[in-house]
């Protein structure tokens, strides 16, 4: 059956990666990211049918447009995939309240949002399914990235607890907790470290690498897959499934 998809951060990296997956399933897919010129060329990619929403979820107000526009034109979302996010890194003594702040906004407030505007027509047609991109920080403390590991844990808490509170009601709630990923995200982190550390850009790529025991970066399709399945079973209801290449095992 084709669903009404709604994939925030499609534009790029996991969003765009989940939004072709679901795509090539036969889903109508909905990308939302502030970037107007790379959503439309993002949407240029899919197969199907789609439709690009620019917003900034950030804003109360534009996660109440984003919804109400698909709801418009397609009729109520029937799924969301929140993948929108941003990382932040510096050492705790110089986290700022602005880096705080913002790191907040975009990780935890934003799906906030939009997970409980998309809810009431799930919870009304007794299904939905609703995943957030969350990352190995919900899970372990990660040194210089305080704020960033403090949003994805407290995103965590907030898959858990919506879980629970749905449970029987048809819509499931679950996150995926990547490594790190072959995205741009990833490229931004590899530029921080050569700017650290004088490292060139292959070895600080490298040591992120190294990080997953298999050697290598996620790849993007790899984190879409995970999200795939949890739209398929009603019984994963609740879950942070780890894709790390069996780093973080839980």
């Amino acid at each position: 059956m084709s669903r009404v998809c709604v994939v925030t951060g499609g534009s790029r990296g996991i969003g765009l990666a989940v939004a072709e997956d679901l795509s090539a399933a036969g889903h109508r897919v909905v990308l939302a990211a502030r970037d107007a010129g790379a959503l439309r060329a993002a949407a240029d990619r899919l197969p199907g049918p789609s439709l690009a929403v620019p917003v900034d979820l950030t804003l109360p107000g534009d996660v109440d447009a984003l919804f109400t526009r698909v709801e418009e034109e397609w009729g109520p979302a029937e799924v969301l995939v929140a993948a929108a996010g941003a990382g932040a890194a510096a050492p705790l003594e110089r986290t700022t309240d602005e880096i705080w702040e913002a790191q907040l906004a975009v990780n935890l407030t934003a799906p906030f949002r939009c997970l409980r505007r998309a809810l009431p027509p799930m919870r009304a047609a007794g299904w939905g399914r609703i995943v957030v991109i969350a990352s190995v920080a919900a899970k372990v403390g990660q040194p210089y990235v305080s704020a960033y590991s403090a949003a994805k844990h407290g995103v965590l808490g907030l898959v858990r607890a919506s879980a629970a509170e749905l449970a029987g009601t048809g819509v499931t709630v679950n996150a995926v907790c990547p490594g790190y990923v072959d995205t741009p995200m990833t490229d931004a982190t590899v530029a921080a470290i050569v700017e650290r550390t004088g490292r060139t850009e292959e070895q600080a790529r490298a040591v992120l690498a190294g990080m997953q025991p298999i050697g290598r970066l996620i790849r993007p399709a790899e984190v879409a897959a995970v999200v795939r399945l949890l739209l398929e079973q009603e019984s994963l209801n609740g879950q942070g499934i780890t894709v790390d290449g069996g780093g973080v095992q839980s």
